[in-house]
């Protein structure tokens, strides 16, 4: 345990700052998984909004720094080729 007052301070900061990306995080995966299913159903109109609705919250994690930027852009893209060929079917 920390004996000094910004070290203390430092802490509470941390566990935050965790809290705050981890909800973050969870809430990509949820995302995530809703456009995945859409995709599996074959429902283009709801895997279209659905990327929509990733990939925003991907490119705000990346700009906060909770997600690096190529792993947002990496899953974008691989969602988008997904739902792209999806479209292309119907």
């Amino acid at each position: 345990m920390a004996n000094i007052r910004s070290s203390e301070k430092d802490i509470r900061r941390t566990q935050a700052r965790t809290a705050h990306n981890q909800t973050v995080k969870s809430k990509i995966r949820t995302l995530r998984k809703k456009v995945v299913a859409a995709i599996e159903k074959g429902d283009a109109a709801a895997a279209a909004s659905s990327l929509n609705e990733f990939a925003s919250a991907a490119d705000k994690a990346a700009k906060t720094n909770v997600l690096h930027k190529n792993t947002s852009s990496r899953l974008k893209g691989r969602l988008a080729t997904k739902v792209s060929a999806l479209t292309k079917k119907a």
